[in-house]
């Protein structure tokens, strides 16, 4: 195991948890650290070692399954009815987190194993434009979808302006980092075929 990549990944996490009490804006933020960015740092960190899933469950951890994973989980947990629930209750939101965390580390795990890149380029460009699509979605709704949420909108932001700049930072953060991801594999194997 590689410590550094780890230690990130749980500082990220603890950044996430420290924000995820900010509106809609803050939760969203804690979602796409924990998903996008603490994610990767983490199947990094295990990558190669027996903790890695793709290693230990190859036909299951794949990058296109790890993929479709993520979306029903992003998705599932954006349905105003399941995101009211888990403003209510402590357990189901810490579920809600744990499981963008762990459907983030299989989708990366699956898309760094060494004889599936060219696969998880795909699956990276799958996911950014979900979370694209869900991001602009939430940013562009022409109401409230999360009326819940609405009491913890910051100072100085209504719940409408609360959940539009939730839906950009799922935009920035969950589509960018899914897309340069994706790049970033590309320019791997670029450079892979380039010396053979």
């Amino acid at each position: 195991m590689k410590a550094a990549p780890l230690a990130l990944g749980a500082a990220l996490l603890a950044l996430g948890w420290a924000v995820a009490g900010q509106g809609m804006t803050g939760h969203m933020a804690a979602h796409m650290i924990a998903v996008a960015v603490a994610a990767p740092c983490i199947a990094v960190g295990l990558a190669g070692t027996g903790a890695d899933p793709a290693l230990h469950l190859p036909r299951l951890v794949t990058p296109l399954a790890m993929s479709l994973v993520e979306l029903g989980v992003v998705w599932s947990w954006h349905l105003p009815a399941l995101r009211a629930a888990a403003a209510h209750s402590p357990l189901l939101l810490a579920l809600e987190q744990a499981s963008f965390l762990v459907a983030g580390v299989l989708l990366w795990s699956a898309v760094l194993a060494p004889a599936a890149r060219a696969m998880g380029i795909g699956a990276l460009l799958l996911t950014s434009m979900h979370m694209t699509l869900l991001g602009a979605l939430i940013g562009l709704a022409p109401r409230p979808l999360y009326p819940a949420m609405a009491h913890m909108a910051p100072a100085g932001l209504g719940p409408l302006a609360d959940q539009q700049l939730s839906g950009v930072v799922m935009l920035l953060v969950g589509g960018a980092a899914y897309f340069l991801g994706g790049l970033a594999l590309l320019g791997g194997l670029l450079r892979q075929e380039a010396r053979t």
